[in-house]
């Protein structure tokens, strides 16, 4: 039996579900419980708080884990980074009032920054040789400014939102972080199989996600034109078509966001019954 720890909630619980669930790990009881069995007889997931799952995998409470990457530098824990996941993404930021006198990372010294992520805001101001005060908050950081607790913060922003609602000035990034996918150590060597298994399917996901698998009927005498237009993953594959007029249907797989200038040029050189689908997964 393989684990997965998966956030019980917040930013990246639901693209989690999403990500196993179309990866073919599915729950078997839409995830009420602490463990919960998926339809794969040999996975089951574990939800647990986001912040406490690179430990849980260290330890080998679970064999892999869906976390953020400031979570598993902020814990310390000694996992594998298996695979970066195509959501959660977010920069950690320091930040300070408007109003406030301070310009540059150099002006922090000695005063107070509050944030939910001591260990890597510290580091952060070790390594620039920056004394500063670390006042560790379990949430609402934006305020503390405002009643005195900081004089900045250091908390993640994925839209800079909050920061303009609370009016707040960023001084100097810190990291960028996204999902990922992380084992333990001892599990990724023993149950190599299964690890293999479901991270092949991930990437397959992962690799399909804005892809689409293009179908064209074309003249003959127009497919170095098609190719020309429809490179796709390895070449376009075209096949012989039995009609009056020799024709070629010709599949591609093209990013999404081409789909309205590829199908144009297709239809000026003669291209018909043009199918477009998405694409579940894209195996190498």
């Amino acid at each position: 039996m393989l684990r997965i720890a998966v956030p019980s909630k917040g930013r990246i619980h639901k693209p989690a579900l999403n990500l196993l669930e179309r990866s073919g790990i599915e729950l078997r009881d839409g995830g009420g419980s602490l463990i919960t069995k998926t339809k794969d007889p040999e996975v089951e997931v574990l939800f647990a708080r986001a912040r406490d799952i690179p430990e849980y995998v260290q330890e080998g409470a679970s064999d892999l884990g869906i976390t953020g990457l400031d979570m598993v530098r902020e814990s310390g824990a000694r996992v594998e980074i298996l695979l970066e996941l195509n959501f959660g993404h977010a920069e950690m930021f320091v930040a300070v009032p408007e109003n406030s006198e301070i310009r540059g990372i150099e002006d922090l010294r000695g005063k107070k920054i509050a944030t939910e992520f001591p260990n890597i805001v510290r580091k952060f101001f070790e390594e620039r040789g920056i004394p500063v005060e670390i006042v560790e908050v379990s949430g609402a950081c934006e305020m503390t400014p405002y009643i005195g607790i900081a004089d900045a913060i250091a908390d993640l922003s994925s839209s800079g939102t909050t920061m303009k609602i609370h009016k707040l000035r960023t001084v100097e990034r810190i990291m960028k972080t996204t999902a990922v996918l992380i084992g333990n150590e001892r599990s990724v060597k023993e149950k190599g199989e299964i690890v293999s298994r479901i991270l092949m399917s991930i990437e397959g996901v992962q690799r399909a996600e804005g892809m689409r698998y293009l179908m064209v009927n074309v003249p003959e005498e127009s497919l170095e034109e098609v190719k020309k237009i429809l490179p796709g993953a390895s070449g376009p594959t075209v096949m012989r078509v039995e009609a009056e007029r020799p024709m070629l249907a010709v599949h591609a797989v093209i990013h999404q966001d081409e789909i309205y200038r590829v199908i144009g040029k297709l239809k000026k050189i003669g291209g018909k019954d043009i199918l477009v689908v998405p694409i579940e997964r894209m195996i190498p």
